[in-house]
């Protein structure tokens, strides 16, 4: 069973401490493109937000969304809540994430972002050299607040499609999936 009528991610959305520096940066550093920005999101009197978000109901939300590339929609958030937490997961804690970016060279990527204000590249980029991804490049960086990214290019061709018919989407690569 599958959810009816379900075809794709619609968006991913990440809650960021200052929505303005977010987009600034999403914007300038990666090349997506602002959409809309609303707000406040709140119900100061009620529980909308509790029931509707499972957020404290006294919080409050700024909204920004984003297209990144042909198929990504970015939403984030800025909140303030009385119960916030204002740590970051690492990618190892429960929540923990990451946004991966395919580039067609990982290497011209982080020599671009190495000159770009508070990202931090994380060592060196890696090929895999054997496995289900062979081939694939990549590098995890931080943004200027902290949250984890990655810089990927699996090319066609993986090991991994020996075995399935199911293939993962790559830009510029039509979709294949049976």
């Amino acid at each position: 069973m599958a959810i009816p009528g379900a075809r794709a991610v619609h968006h991913v959305a990440y809650t960021v401490p200052d929505l303005d520096q977010a987009v600034r940066f999403f914007v300038d550093v990666i090349g997506a493109e602002l959409v809309y920005e609303l707000g406040p999101v709140e119900d100061p009197d009620g529980d909308w937000m509790t029931r509707k978000l499972g957020v404290d109901p006294k919080a409050s939300t700024n909204i920004a969304m984003l297209r990144l590339g042909p198929v990504t929609n970015l939403e984030l958030f800025e909140y303030t809540a009385p119960d916030q937490r204002r740590e970051l997961p690492r990618n190892s804690d429960w929540g923990g994430h990451h946004l991966a970016i395919h580039v067609e060279d990982v290497d011209a990527a982080v020599a671009y972002l190495k000159d770009q204000p508070g990202v931090t590249i994380l060592g060196e980029p890696e090929t895999i050299e054997e496995g289900p991804i062979t081939g694939d490049r990549w590098v995890y960086f931080t943004t200027p607040w902290g949250m984890h990214m990655e810089l990927i290019n699996l090319p066609p061709g993986a090991p991994f499609e020996q075995h399935t018919d199911a293939r993962l989407y790559t830009p510029g690569v039509p979709w294949r999936n049976r």
